[in-house]
């Protein structure tokens, strides 16, 4: 039986320095997975490295059911596979696309994963950033995320939001850069003019790319990067597909 690659799934970016994000980020997991697979899930006998494949819902490919189309056909026989998909919030995506590519790819041996986001490892990143850009206690904090029609997405950032507030020991104000109400920069100004000397915003972003940029131009006096790849990061995906693995090669083998 093939052990089941690893399908790293995000939403598309015309960014060149995004695109090589996930791709730094999915070599980062592969490394991952062959300490965690030597170490503690040892018991998967004669479990080899993972393949760690990726793939995008939305602006460029190759799409989900491309690649489990690709993979069910490598050697003649199928890959069990199992689908992280690496996003902060699940909403239309995790929800539609991502079954949809699925069940379009034919794949007969696929387990999806929760999405990466909201976790607390997430939100100690955050702070980390925040940090790295100037922010210290005091000042106001923006957490800036892209936003969704889904009530379910808006759901899960509100609990990242109460995350990073939980960490930094202050409130933090929600905005939204691309769908949804309030936007960033309004929430910016609305912090000066209720006497706020300095405001950071938190990016609950995963990659560089447009959404990034729009916040270098909110009025804040400091951005912090996106969440991109870190070690929590890389070990909050490797813990997802071995979870997922572990079940998807048990039943496979009853």
């Amino acid at each position: 039986m093939n052990d089941p690659a690893l399908v790293l799934v995000a939403h598309g970016t015309r960014s060149t320095r995004g695109v090589q994000m996930i791709a730094a980020l999915a070599e980062a997991v592969a490394r991952e997975l062959g300490v965690a697979i030597s170490g503690r899930d040892a018991e998967l006998p004669g479990m080899p490295v993972p393949a760690v494949r990726t793939a995008f819902v939305d602006v460029l490919g190759p799409s989900p059911a491309e690649v489990l189309r690709d993979l069910s056909e490598a050697a003649g026989e199928s890959v069990p596979a199992v689908v992280v998909p690496a996003f902060l919030a699940s909403g239309y995506h995790v929800y539609q696309d991502v079954p949809r590519e699925v069940a379009e790819s034919g794949h007969t041996s696929v387990a999806v994963t929760p999405a990466m986001g909201p976790d607390p490892a997430l939100a100690r990143i955050m702070t980390m950033r925040l940090r790295a850009a100037g922010w210290r206690p005091g000042d106001a904090v923006v957490f800036a995320a892209a936003g969704s029609s889904d009530s379910r997405a808006r759901q899960d950032v509100r609990r990242a939001a109460a995350m990073l507030t939980e960490r930094l020991g202050t409130p933090v104000r929600l905005a939204y850069i691309a769908t949804g109400t309030p936007r960033v920069p309004e929430v910016v100004a609305a912090l000066r003019d209720s006497g706020a000397e300095r405001v950071f915003i938190a990016s609950y972003l995963l990659a560089h790319g447009l959404f990034q940029q729009r916040l270098h131009e909110a009025g804040a006096d400091g951005v912090a990067e996106p969440i991109g790849v870190h070690p929590a990061v890389v070990r909050l995906i490797a813990d997802r597909y071995c979870a997922a693995a572990r079940d998807l090669v048990r039943t496979r083998v009853v």
